[in-house]
């Protein structure tokens, strides 16, 4: 059933004021001087010095056979990570870290983007060098997550809201400055929860919201209503909320006069909860994904950009390879955080003399996702620890 927010009334005439409206008309003179008004633009859709660039911008991340790559952990989830190899989490441990990242040989061939907190968009690597710069001299574009995090939405079952409009705009200028080029704004669904109409809603519009400032300020939003694995639902209920989710995301970046072509779109991959006993291949999970996007994506949609979301590294790309066996209309790729660096971060072991080694591991994580993007993985010599699942119940970042 469609969204209440969707569903428009249309004034219903009885028969009497419809017979009274064509006896009006007939005695209206057969011809009329039709006089033309200038009529004034309903809302400007993005700055014109803005619009090409915005468009360029997303092109060249979805471009082929390269994704993007998720390293805008706050501060205290990379804390976490640091934690999980034994490490503190001091402002010097996780700037080692994004260096390692950032700096991997030739990653640019693989990653065409990569979102970053706050602090790394204004920070140096380990050699002094600025972050942004060693990311545009791979040919990567940097970005920038912008959102505040989520708060508990009143009113809702044990819902969340993300917040993080105040300012926005501000902001969104001051990150061009700095040199990000496109954002992101992460807000979630949960299924167990319901979810309630008054959470989808909120997602929705404050996503809209959100891309409407960020394109003003030359920024390509990246629109994410992430579905959480969360729950023992089957892949038809996911399938479900997903359809209800889009529809309205779309309505309201419509509404919002958003252009299409300057976002892009991180969804969620169409699968079952993480605790159903009932698990699906990675054909299922392509033919359930692309049905979604078919019925609910338009085509001037420049790249889709799928979140892990709690996969293992072989299970995210084995599907992302699946939903590239053939032509889509758009790029269908990747946005990983967990399913490109839970390896990589093992291996480092916050060691200087493994970077090198942890460097190949990411290059390797992100060679086989670029070969998912082209549909042409095979899923050969994978470690045991990339087959490893990295869910967390009600994760948060």
């Amino acid at each position: 059933m469609a969204s209440a927010s969707l569903l428009k009334t249309s004034p219903v005439l009885d028969k009497s004021e419809f017979v009274k409206g064509q006896a009006l008309l007939l005695r209206q003179p057969s011809v009329a001087v039709v006089r033309c008004q200038p009529v004034a633009p309903s809302g400007v859709t993005v700055r014109a010095s803005y619009a090409d660039e915005l468009v360029k911008t997303a092109k060249t991340i979805a471009s082929p056979g390269r994704g993007i790559l998720a390293m805008d952990e706050s501060n205290a989830t990379c804390g976490k990570r640091l934690a999980s190899i034994g490490l503190e989490n001091t402002e010097a441990n996780r700037q080692a870290y994004r260096t390692l990242l950032v700096t991997a040989p030739g990653l640019g061939q693989y990653v065409s983007g990569a979102i970053l907190f706050e602090e790394t968009l204004y920070q140096s690597t380990v050699d002094g060098k600025k972050m942004v710069d060693v990311l545009v001299e791979q040919n990567i574009v940097p970005g920038i997550k912008v959102d505040k995090g989520l708060v508990p939405l009143a009113g809702s079952n044990n819902e969340s809201w993300c917040q993080g409009l105040d300012g926005l705009a501000s902001r969104s200028a001051a990150y061009y400055q700095q040199g990000a080029r496109f954002a992101k704004w992460r807000t979630v669904v949960s299924i167990p929860n319901g979810p309630s109409a008054l959470a989808v809603k909120e997602a929705a519009w404050g996503l809209a919201r959100y891309a409407a400032i960020s394109q003003d300020n030359g920024l390509v939003p990246i629109v994410e209503p992430e579905i959480l694995l969360d729950g023992e639902h089957g892949i038809d209920r996911t399938f479900e909320v997903a359809q209800k989710v889009w529809a309205e995301v779309f309505f309201y970046l419509a509404e919002n006069n958003v252009m299409f072509e300057g976002i892009l779109l991180k969804p969620s991959m169409v699968t079952p909860g993480a605790e159903c006993k009932e698990r699906a291949t990675p054909e299922q999970v392509a033919d359930y994904t692309l049905k979604l996007l078919h019925r609910r994506i338009p085509p001037a949609v420049p790249g889709i950009m799928f979140l892990s979301g709690g996969q293992s590294e072989v299970e995210a790309t084995l599907n992302l390879n699946a939903m590239n066996q053939s032509a889509n209309p758009w790029h269908v790729s990747f946005s990983y955080a967990r399913a490109l660096q839970n390896t990589c971060l093992k291996t480092w072991g916050g060691r200087p003399e493994n970077v090198q080694a942890a460097q190949e591991t990411l290059l390797v994580r992100a060679k086989a996702n670029s070969l998912a993007q082209l549909g042409k993985y095979t899923g050969e010599g994978e470690s045991e620890e990339a087959k490893k699942g990295v869910f967390v119940k009600g994760y948060v970042y």
